[in-house]
C-alpha cells in the first residue's frame, strides 16, 4: 500500500426515509436526496438518516456510507444506455467526495471529516435492493466484481459535517489492507485459509467481516 496520506473534500450529504418502493417486497431507505447542512453526525450516522433493516445495514460499524464521485464517470461510460442514471447519491450512499477511493483507503483508517472522526470498517456488501433500485438486474453484482463499492464507517467522535468540508487523515492502523485488497477478499470464493485468519484479526474490520474470514480460515 502506498503511504501517501491522501486528502478529499466532501462534495454532497444524503439522507433517506425508510419507503416500500417495491410492491410485495422489503422496505428500504436507499432513495437518498441531497441534504442541506451542516448536519450532525453520530454513533448511528448522518442527522435525518434512517436504515429499513438495522440486521443488515446500519449499526455502529456501518453509521455511514461514502462513495468516491470518481467512480460515475466509469459507470456512466461502462452502461451509457443508463449514463443519466449515475451521479451522487445514487447508490443510496450518505457521503460523496472527491480525492478518495477504495485504492488509496486502508480498512480502520480514522477520518476528520467536518468535526467528527469516523474510521474506515468495511466495503460494501450490496443486496438485491440496489438492484432494484438502481433497475438493473447486474448491479450488485458489478459492485462486487469491480470493487467500486464505497466504504463504511464507524463513529468514534461525533461531530458535524458541511458540504465542502476537507477530509483528512488521522491515523493508520492498518497500512497493508487497503478497502480494495480486503473487499476483494471478502468476495473471492476459494480464499486462502491463511489470508482468511490474517483477516480476521484485523480489529478495526467491521464485527460481521472478521467472523466471516474467522469461519472461511477454519474451513
Amino acid at each position: 500500500m502506498n503511504d501517501t496520506r491522501p486528502t478529499g473534500q466532501v462534495t454532497g450529504l444524503f439522507t433517506g426515509k425508510v419507503a416500500t418502493p417495491w410492491k410485495d417486497r422489503a422496505p428500504s431507505a436507499i432513495a437518498k436526496t441531497a441534504a442541506h447542512g451542516p448536519l450532525h453526525i453520530t454513533a448511528h450516522g448522518l442527522e435525518g438518516d434512517e436504515q429499513a433493516d438495522l440486521s443488515v445495514h446500519g449499526g455502529p460499524d456501518q453509521a455511514v456510507h461514502h462513495y468516491a464521485v470518481e467512480h460515475f464517470d466509469v459507470w456512466a461510460s461502462k452502461f451509457p444506455e443508463d449514463a443519466d442514471k449515475f451521479a451522487p447519491g445514487c447508490f443510496g450512499e450518505n457521503v460523496s467526495s472527491t480525492g478518495l477511493t477504495e485504492q488509496n483507503l486502508c480498512i480502520g483508517d480514522v477520518l476528520r471529516i467536518g468535526t467528527a472522526l469516523l474510521q474506515v470498517t468495511q466495503g460494501r456488501q450490496p443486496c438485491w435492493k440496489l438492484d432494484a433500485h438502481m433497475q438493473r438486474t447486474d448491479m450488485a453484482y458489478q459492485f462486487r466484481k469491480t470493487g467500486r463499492t464505497g466504504w463504511y464507517y464507524r463513529v468514534l467522535e461525533p461531530g458535524v459535517v458541511d458540504v465542502g468540508a476537507a477530509i483528512e487523515l488521522q491515523d493508520r492502523p492498518c497500512q497493508d489492507w487497503s478497502i480494495a485488497d480486503v473487499t476483494h477478499a471478502r468476495f473471492t470464493p476459494n480464499l486462502d485459509v491463511s489470508l482468511a485468519g490474517t483477516l480476521a484479526t484485523l480489529e478495526p474490520l467491521s464485527a460481521v467481516w472478521r467472523d466471516i474470514f474467522l469461519k472461511r480460515a477454519d474451513g
